[in-house]
């Protein structure tokens, strides 16, 4: 009511023309608009108010962040009253555009996924029969998922954005994660045509190693395809039915599923095109009635495999959604999923949009995967997409196991093969990185131009030591990362032999060191060198090395088999002819009893070694110029 006495005070004024006190004009506008004014600045040394129900701090943040929390209602829900699975896609798809339009300042469109893995379900509670083992529970409709989005690195014109997928119980204030996804985004202009991007500038740690990390994720999707072409070369040609239980299997056709959709305005974004996030619905719409057929039952997705979409389709069009089960292991199955679009007239041959394979499990009473029965193939493509699928098992499952786990998670001699070498460089780089942006990094010594540094983490102790060299960025990284020539300016090392030339960018080593073991032999290693140039201005040269197995060089009895766990370079170029060396090296647990009763000896130890680096590296870079 004092508002709309304010109000007609102040049309009065205004008819009569009296000057209004810029403070009565303020406090009646202020007054009038409510909750939905911005707030007042605040005066020097004023004390904030508390927060109330409808404000909260608002700490700084990443600008490109999106935060969705949307209710589940019973018509998100399938008929398990779980979240449908295609609905939370919409909702990521959704959260993760608007993040990438908010950093483009137009319109973006989805160019690919990462691999997704479901942890969770959002379903209604089980409730156990007497006696029964209590069962896996879910949440109830009812609750909230927390979606947050943000760009975490910007290419030419396509941007990552990484996705964090939460619930929340409202009842227990009980959070629990659901997944993590990565998806490509690409901006476009209004003639459809690519739009250079802004350059993203990490704030927060967490920031800089995504933002690091977001360029080995990039490489990694490039080479996906050539990954799985090469590990169909290598495996047989023929395919070999699992034999399971004596069951008879079920012939693939059979999980055959067709369905056409018409993609009508609610589809669509406001460029006209189909959301990539209700394409993914209704391919695992499909998807999850092929499994259906198989299993007779109903179907959980657990995964997703990396896909690409490779074209758009508009408001108008036809799609047509093709699923079929490619194989059936134990616990679980593939379905491949092809989208296609066509336009009214048909015979305009078919668009394809996209393809992705997903995988399922049918889980019983008590929430444990149930055996599958057996997927006969159709013969030529049907043979040809069971042997993909179990080699993308085989690709998917040392992607999940080297990428996906904590870095204290993965053992520090991962074997080596052709099917995870891909996955292994992406650790061995990223992992180093991961360092690199570690903040709380102290000074232990500094001796005239050399630098170290150290950082505590829960069973780990990480060095860094640096300093600045007259020689230009690419050089240093030229004859750092040949490990053949360590033994110039380490003292540590023996020899390096390189055993496998992997590619331009990876190479395996044998390395023998000078050091003795406690058994009074001398150590070896297998190390995996992975070097990558930068990707964009601002980035560092970086050479990774970690510890792998090859079955070539197995541990003898003449040497102490050693391992490392996260070592390697990182060269910034401050100039043409000046670059920052600094040398990172993560100590293994079994390291720690020896660093803690020698650190003075260590340091001392450390810098003698860089400063023979930076000789070394001095009296060759002339050599190297001549060798170019």
């Amino acid at each position: 009511m004092l508002s709309f006495f304010w109000l007609r005070c102040l049309l009065k004024m205004v008819k009569e023309n009296i000057v209004i006190p810029e403070d009565i004009l303020s406090f009646c506008c202020n007054g009038l608009q409510g909750s939905t004014s911005p707030p007042r600045a605040q005066e020097p040394g004023e004390l904030e108010e508390a927060p109330g129900a409808m404000a909260s701090p608002s700490p700084p943040r990443n600008p490109t962040e999106v935060q969705m929390s949307q209710l589940v209602l019973p018509c998100h829900t399938n008929h398990r009253n779980e979240l449908s699975t295609g609905q939370l896609l919409k909702w990521i798809d959704t959260a993760a555009c608007l993040s990438a339009e908010r950093h483009a300042g137009c319109p973006c469109v989805t160019a690919s996924m990462d691999d997704i893995y479901f942890e969770h379900t959002i379903s209604q509670p089980y409730i156990n029969a007497p006696g029964q083992q209590d069962r896996k529970s879910g949440v109830c409709v009812g609750q909230v998922v927390n979606i947050k989005a943000k760009v975490n690195r910007a290419f030419n014109s396509s941007m990552e954005v990484g996705i964090q997928v939460s619930y929340e119980d409202l009842c227990s204030g009980k959070h629990c994660s659901i997944c993590k996804a990565y998806a490509t985004f690409v901006a476009q202009d209004p003639s459809g045509g690519k739009v250079k991007l802004k350059l993203l500038t990490p704030q927060t740690e967490e920031e800089k190693i995504e933002h690091s990390i977001a360029a080995e994720r990039r490489r990694m999707r490039l080479v996906h395809k050539d990954t799985l072409k090469d590990l169909l070369t290598r495996s047989p040609r023929e395919t070999e039915l699992e034999t399971r239980d004596g069951s008879a299997a079920v012939p693939a056709e059979k999980t055959r599923v067709e369905s056409v959709e018409l993609v009508l305005p609610p589809h669509a974004n406001h460029q006209g095109n189909t959301f990539g996030g209700q394409i993914m619905a209704w391919m695992e719409n499909v998807a999850t009635i092929a499994a259906s057929r198989l299993c007779h039952a109903h179907p959980t997705l657990r995964a997703i495999e990396m896909f690409h979409f490779r074209g758009p389709s508009q408001v108008g069009d036809r799609l047509v959604l093709k699923a079929i089960v490619n194989n059936a292991f134990k616990n679980s199955m593939e379905v491949g999923v092809c989208a296609e679009a066509y336009g009214q007239e048909m015979s305009v041959s078919r668009r394809h949009i996209n393809s992705a394979f997903m995988t399922f499990e049918v889980l019983d009473l008590e929430g444990r995967p149930r055996t599958l029965p057996m997927v006969a193939p159709e013969p030529g493509d049907g043979e040809r997409r069971y042997r993909e699928a179990s080699a993308r098992k085989k690709i998917r499952l040392d992607r999940k196991y080297v990428v996906s786990c904590k870095q204290t998670e993965v053992p520090l001699s991962v074997p080596w093969d052709q099917s995870n070498k891909v996955y292994l460089s992406y650790n061995n780089v990223s992992a180093l990185k991961m360092l690199v942006a570690k903040a709380n990094w102290a000074l232990a010594r500094e001796k005239e131009k050399v630098r170290m540094y150290t950082l505590e983490e829960d069973k780990f102790l990480s060095f860094r030591i640096e300093m600045s060299v007259c020689i230009a960025a690419g050089q240093a990284f030229s004859l750092l990362s040949d490990l053949r020539r360590r033994h110039e300016w380490d003292s540590h090392y023996a020899s390096a032999e390189l055993v496998q030339q992997v590619d331009n960018d990876d190479m395996i080593y044998h390395v023998v060191s000078q050091t003795l073991s406690c058994e009074n032999k001398p150590q070896d290693f297998v190390i995996l060198a992975s070097r990558r140039k930068p990707c964009s201005k601002g980035d560092p040269y970086v050479v990774a090395f970690r510890s792998v197995t090859l079955p070539t060089h197995p541990a003898s009895a003449g040497f102490t088999r050693g391992e490392t766990l996260c070592s390697g370079f990182c060269i910034w170029p401050e100039s043409e002819e000046i670059s920052k060396v600094a040398y990172y090296n993560q100590a293994t647990p079994g390291y720690l009893n020896y660093v803690t009763t020698n650190v003075a000896g260590l340091s001392s130890n450390f810098c003698a070694t860089f400063e023979a680096c930076e000789k070394f590296l001095l009296k060759n870079k002339e050599h190297l110029i001549v060798q170019l």
